[in-house]
């Protein structure tokens, strides 16, 4: 007579009881680290917002050095003076403006009668103001994002790309140095038009030095990755426009 081990039915129900008592615990760790993970996304956006400002630990040509986890809240408070909120006409403060999820805003701004949330980070360094613009946009593989610091003219001050997907030594080269410093200089107008800036193949411009033909050099290789920022720049810059406009009135 065999056992009652011995029987699939055995297997499957003790399959089951396995991973209902595995998915239990994961699920009790994670809750667990909960808040550990949301204050880490915390620092992680005061770094990225900070490093495209210009305010990082950088040094030699490829390095990428954010501010120390430990110090990110203080300095973020030393450098960034005002958080925005742009609601159509509407313009008001708020101290935690980079918690504004814009992922979630822009699902939120397909409903009809919503008024998308833009949140704008003013910060200042070297005696210079600058507007930090998140962006978030789709690579070749997944999501794209970043920020983008233009100076009151609208000329670029630096910015910081980051990706969930993109393929190692092509599109996720946007996250490098020599990628992101290419911007610093570039205009997101000609003649008052808004161009945004294209990532573009065949710019002729290996070593970034025209700074008014609103495009930098692609990666090689990650021609749709490239395609992603440059639509990304385009799509959420022109949306803060009616309030960059008003920076030089």
């Amino acid at each position: 007579m065999a056992k009652f081990t011995d029987k699939n039915s055995y297997t499957i129900i003790f399959s089951i009881i396995m991973v209902l008592v595995v998915g239990s615990l994961l699920a009790g760790v994670a809750q667990g680290l909960r808040s550990k993970i949301d204050l880490n996304e915390r620092y992680e956006k005061m770094q990225n917002i900070l490093y495209a400002m210009g305010v990082n630990g950088n040094e030699g040509d490829g390095d990428i050095n954010f501010v120390p986890t430990d110090k990110v809240e203080e300095i973020f408070a030393m450098y960034i003076k005002k958080q925005l909120v742009i609601q159509g006409e509407n313009v008001s403060e708020d101290p935690e403006a980079y918690l504004i999820d814009i992922k979630k805003e822009e699902t939120k701004a397909k409903e009809e009668g919503y008024q998308r949330r833009l949140p704008l980070f003013i910060g200042e360094k070297d005696g210079k103001t600058m507007y930090i613009i998140p962006m978030r946009g789709k690579g070749l593989w997944d999501a794209i994002w970043g920020f983008l610091a233009l100076d009151e003219s609208l000329v670029v001050q630096g910015v910081f790309f980051d990706h969930k997907g993109e393929t190692p030594g092509l599109g996720a080269e946007i996250k490098q140095r020599y990628f992101m410093d290419d911007f610093e200089g570039e205009a997101i107008l000609d003649n008052d038009v808004f161009k945004g800036i294209s990532v573009a193949k065949g710019n002729n411009d290996p070593i970034n030095t025209k700074k008014t033909d609103n495009a930098v050099d692609a990666l090689a290789g990650a021609t749709i990755t490239g395609d992603g920022v440059t639509a990304m720049i385009k799509k959420d810059v022109r949306m803060y426009l009616p309030y960059l406009r008003t920076l030089n009135k």
